[in-house]
């Protein structure tokens, strides 16, 4: 049955570039709700370049719809591979850090795939905070500071997992990522450095005050880096061994402290 008005949509999203033209199309008609006004707002934004999940107020992830707003790191499907590596070290109760968390969506995947968990969230950006904050809900506490600084106190030592998705773009690739990321998203959610792996380098190196005996880091990487994150665990004293899951073509390193 033909959709004039989703055509015509699709036609103009296309022409701006979309890749995926009709599956946009459908999302900001539904968004528009049957208001033109709104919906033109709407196409407006996003013919003019702003991500689609800023626009639509939400991205996908794990099954999830994770709120968004402007600036915040846009979750992507990559990232379901931290999630899977950390839920299957989980049990219902477990201590749980959600490190440089952005908008909380590795924390909401967990909590729906563990259930109630002690959990922590945690980021540098303000925003991102905010925005976390409001994912998570009474599920559980979201901080803000620099790595670990913030995290309560009776959390060290106490630590099942660490959960994190890092920054770890290369400082000079990241003129080369997509427009959207690299001109929508704050840039402290995307530089990871000199060679993408300074924080890396750093929670290998804090991690082990905060986890207990037997406890582990999963942290997402790029496939290519993974080796050398790995190593930094390794040279931290943790075992540390490279996942990758071709279904959303994510790779983590899970670093675990000796029992």
């Amino acid at each position: 049955m033909p959709h004039p008005a989703r055509d015509a949509l699709a036609a103009r999203l296309r022409a701006a570039g979309s890749v995926f033209a009709e599956d946009e199309a459908d999302l900001l008609l539904a968004a528009g709700d049957g208001d033109p006004a709104r919906l033109r707002t709407l196409v407006q934004r996003r013919l003019a370049g702003e991500p689609l999940e800023y626009v639509l107020g939400w991205a996908a992830f794990d099954g999830h719809r994770i709120r968004v707003t402007p600036g915040v790191f846009v979750p992507r499907a990559r990232t379901a591979v931290v999630v899977e590596q950390a839920a299957r070290l989980l049990h219902r109760y477990d201590r749980v850090v959600d490190l440089c968390c952005g908008a909380g969506a590795i924390a909401v995947a967990l909590l729906e795939r563990v259930g109630a968990l002690d959990l922590v969230a945690s980021d540098i950006d303000p925003d991102a905070v905010d925005i976390a904050a409001e994912n998570i809900g009474d599920r559980g506490i979201v901080v803000r500071g620099d790595l670990f600084a913030p995290l309560p106190d009776r959390f060290r030592g106490a630590v099942d997992v660490i959960a994190v998705n890092a920054p770890y773009v290369p400082t000079d690739a990241i003129a080369t990522m997509p427009v959207e990321a690299r001109d929508h998203e704050h840039r402290v959610a995307l530089d990871g450095g000199g060679d993408g792996l300074e924080l890396h380098r750093r929670i290998a190196l804090g991690a082990g005050e905060w986890l207990r005996a037997g406890g582990s880091v999963v942290i997402e990487v790029s496939e290519a880096q993974a080796p050398a994150s790995a190593a930094a665990f390794t040279a931290a004293g943790f075992t540390a061994r490279i996942e990758h899951d071709d279904d959303v073509d994510g790779t983590c390193v899970v670093a675990t402290l000796p029992a």
